[in-house]
């Protein structure tokens, strides 16, 4: 089973910059997209063998996500069912009959950190989300996470300290939730690969000198360790800030 998550920055913008073709030639089996920035009948994507599952953001040109599965799901929910944390359009979920997957978009935490406290309770929520769908069944969860867990995972971790995406309390809640029985694929099998990352700022020519952080995740249920074959970064691939991750599962 072959799946990929992108934070696409803008799906209408990306598909002029080579989604659908990337879409079409990996032919994975499940595909998960982060910051749409759509409303509902904004675009008409709808490839063929797959079945389409969108959650749009209630403030317009932001956040959102979307699920695109070869397999019908049993069930298919939005959100986390809590009213402070759905209305944008950060989660959707998949129930299948021996997984959960579920496609997410955490929260940024801002420039000054101005929404880091409510990252910290998003993050108190989405752990206990996840480890409740885990009790029932393995839990495959992937997306932007906003965190560079390890110093490994960005190029200059010393002059970032204390910022977004690597302050120390983001990197504590990544922590938290790992080890409530769960495994990063990527670092499950190259725990010492450097200089792999999935996000560049566009300013500075960042891509260009491979300056950037690894904030894009497939991570997955321990039960699930002996079943990952492969965690891949495709760097290569353009059209948006981020580039798609993806892993191999058994």
């Amino acid at each position: 089973m072959k799946l990929i998550s992108w934070n696409v920055n803008g799906l209408r913008a990306c598909m002029n910059k080579g989604f659908a073709d990337f879409f079409a030639g990996e032919d994975a089996d499940v595909f998960c997209i982060q910051e749409t920035k759509l409303q509902e009948g904004q675009i008409d994507f709808a490839p063929a063998g797959y079945r389409c599952y969108w959650n749009y953001a209630e403030k317009k040109g932001y956040s959102g996500t979307a699920v695109f599965t070869k397999e019908e799901p049993l069930n298919v929910t939005y959100g986390m069912g809590i009213e402070e944390h759905d209305h944008e359009g950060r989660l959707i979920t998949l129930e299948y009959s021996d997984h959960y997957l579920i496609c997410v978009y955490v929260p940024n935490s801002q420039r000054e950190l101005t929404r880091l406290d409510y990252r910290m309770q998003w993050e108190d929520a989405f752990r206990e989300y996840v480890c409740g769908l885990d009790r029932k069944k393995p839990v495959i969860w992937c997306g932007d996470l906003n965190v560079a867990h390890q110093e490994i995972d960005l190029k200059n971790p010393k002059s970032n300290r204390g910022n977004a995406g690597f302050t120390d309390q983001e990197r504590e809640k990544m922590s938290l939730i790992l080890d409530k029985g769960y495994t990063d694929t990527f670092r499950y099998l190259y725990p010492d690969r450097t200089d792999a990352y999935s996000w560049w700022s566009y300013m500075g020519n960042a891509r260009a000198k491979n300056v950037g952080w690894r904030i894009d995740y497939f991570c997955v249920s321990k039960r699930l360790n002996d079943r990952i074959k492969d965690a891949f970064i495709r760097p290569e691939i353009m059209g948006s800030d981020h580039c798609p991750v993806g892993v191999i599962i058994e």
